[in-house]
Protein backbone atom coordinates (compact mmCIF):
# COMPACT_ATOMS: atom_id res chain seq x y z
CA UNK A 1 0.00 0.00 0.00
CA UNK A 2 1.08 3.58 -0.67
CA UNK A 3 0.05 6.78 1.09
CA UNK A 4 0.04 10.32 -0.34
CA UNK A 5 2.50 12.66 1.38
CA UNK A 6 1.24 15.70 -0.53
CA UNK A 7 -1.71 16.76 -2.66
CA UNK A 8 -1.97 16.72 -6.45
CA UNK A 9 -4.52 18.38 -8.71
CA UNK A 10 -4.87 17.43 -12.36
CA UNK A 11 -4.46 20.23 -14.87
CA UNK A 12 -6.16 18.16 -17.59
CA UNK A 13 -9.94 17.84 -17.11
CA UNK A 14 -10.35 16.12 -20.52
CA UNK A 15 -7.57 13.48 -20.67
CA UNK A 16 -6.59 11.86 -23.93
CA UNK A 17 -7.92 8.28 -24.08
CA UNK A 18 -7.50 5.72 -26.84
CA UNK A 19 -7.46 2.04 -27.76
CA UNK A 20 -4.63 -0.06 -29.11
CA UNK A 21 -4.21 0.58 -32.83
CA UNK A 22 -5.24 4.25 -32.66
CA UNK A 23 -3.28 6.50 -35.01
CA UNK A 24 -1.39 9.21 -33.13
CA UNK A 25 0.07 12.52 -34.22
CA UNK A 26 3.27 12.64 -32.17
CA UNK A 27 4.41 16.10 -31.14
CA UNK A 28 6.93 17.51 -28.70
CA UNK A 29 8.74 15.48 -26.07
CA UNK A 30 8.20 16.68 -22.49
CA UNK A 31 11.05 18.82 -21.20
CA UNK A 32 11.03 19.85 -17.58
CA UNK A 33 10.84 17.72 -14.46
CA UNK A 34 13.64 15.14 -14.83
CA UNK A 35 11.49 12.51 -13.12
CA UNK A 36 9.00 12.61 -16.01
CA UNK A 37 11.09 11.48 -18.98
CA UNK A 38 9.86 9.89 -22.21
CA UNK A 39 6.45 11.56 -22.52
CA UNK A 40 5.22 12.85 -25.88
CA UNK A 41 2.37 15.26 -26.52
CA UNK A 42 0.07 13.40 -28.91
CA UNK A 43 -3.20 14.21 -30.59
CA UNK A 44 -5.90 11.97 -31.99
CA UNK A 45 -9.00 12.62 -34.07
CA UNK A 46 -11.56 14.72 -32.16
CA UNK A 47 -9.29 15.48 -29.19
CA UNK A 48 -6.95 18.37 -28.45
CA UNK A 49 -4.26 16.00 -27.15
CA UNK A 50 -2.35 14.95 -24.09
CA UNK A 51 0.84 13.38 -22.75
CA UNK A 52 1.54 9.76 -23.73
CA UNK A 53 4.44 7.54 -22.56
CA UNK A 54 6.93 6.79 -25.34
CA UNK A 55 6.62 3.05 -24.61
CA UNK A 56 3.03 3.10 -25.93
CA UNK A 57 3.92 4.62 -29.29
CA UNK A 58 5.04 2.54 -32.25
CA UNK A 59 6.72 5.13 -34.45
CA UNK A 60 5.56 5.17 -38.06
CA UNK A 61 7.74 5.40 -41.11
CA UNK A 62 6.33 8.91 -41.47
CA UNK A 63 7.98 11.29 -38.98
CA UNK A 64 5.52 12.75 -36.47
CA UNK A 65 3.07 9.85 -36.59
CA UNK A 66 2.66 6.64 -34.65
CA UNK A 67 0.27 3.90 -33.62
CA UNK A 68 -0.75 3.05 -30.05
CA UNK A 69 0.48 -0.41 -29.02
CA UNK A 70 -1.88 -0.58 -25.99
CA UNK A 71 -5.03 0.98 -24.55
CA UNK A 72 -4.34 4.20 -22.62
CA UNK A 73 -5.87 7.07 -20.71
CA UNK A 74 -4.03 10.10 -19.36
CA UNK A 75 -6.54 10.40 -16.49
CA UNK A 76 -4.82 11.84 -13.40
CA UNK A 77 -6.32 11.48 -9.96
CA UNK A 78 -6.86 14.47 -7.71
CA UNK A 79 -5.07 13.46 -4.51
CA UNK A 80 -5.22 14.71 -0.95
CA UNK A 81 -2.47 14.13 1.60
CA UNK A 82 -3.22 10.88 3.44
CA UNK A 83 -5.08 9.17 0.58
CA UNK A 84 -4.17 5.48 0.32
CA UNK A 85 -3.45 3.64 -2.94
CA UNK A 86 -2.75 0.27 -4.45
CA UNK A 87 -0.10 0.76 -7.15
CA UNK A 88 -0.73 -1.20 -10.35
CA UNK A 89 2.26 -0.07 -12.46
CA UNK A 90 4.94 2.59 -12.74
CA UNK A 91 5.66 4.44 -15.99
CA UNK A 92 8.10 7.32 -16.43
CA UNK A 93 7.73 8.90 -12.99
CA UNK A 94 4.00 8.21 -12.56
CA UNK A 95 2.08 5.42 -10.83
CA UNK A 96 -1.11 4.00 -12.32
CA UNK A 97 -3.02 3.22 -9.15
CA UNK A 98 -6.32 2.63 -7.46
CA UNK A 99 -7.42 4.83 -4.57
CA UNK A 100 -8.61 2.54 -1.77
CA UNK A 101 -11.37 4.83 -0.46
CA UNK A 102 -13.40 4.85 -3.70
CA UNK A 103 -11.62 2.38 -6.06
CA UNK A 104 -11.05 5.15 -8.64
CA UNK A 105 -8.05 4.55 -10.91
CA UNK A 106 -5.69 7.04 -12.53
CA UNK A 107 -2.17 8.43 -12.69
CA UNK A 108 -0.42 9.89 -9.62
CA UNK A 109 3.12 11.35 -9.53
CA UNK A 110 5.56 8.90 -7.94
CA UNK A 111 7.15 11.68 -5.88
CA UNK A 112 4.02 12.20 -3.73
CA UNK A 113 3.45 8.55 -2.76
CA UNK A 114 5.31 6.65 -0.08
CA UNK A 115 5.14 2.90 0.48
CA UNK A 116 3.78 1.95 3.88
CA UNK A 117 2.82 -1.16 5.80
CA UNK A 118 -0.76 -2.25 5.21
CA UNK A 119 -2.93 -2.18 8.32
CA UNK A 120 -6.61 -3.00 8.68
Amino acid sequence: MFIATDQHRSEYPDPITFKRGTRLVVGEIYEGNEEWENWYFCTITNHSGGWVPAQLIDQNEIPGYGVANDDYTAKELDVDEGDKFQVIKCVNGWFWCQRLSDNETGWVPVKILEETEYTL
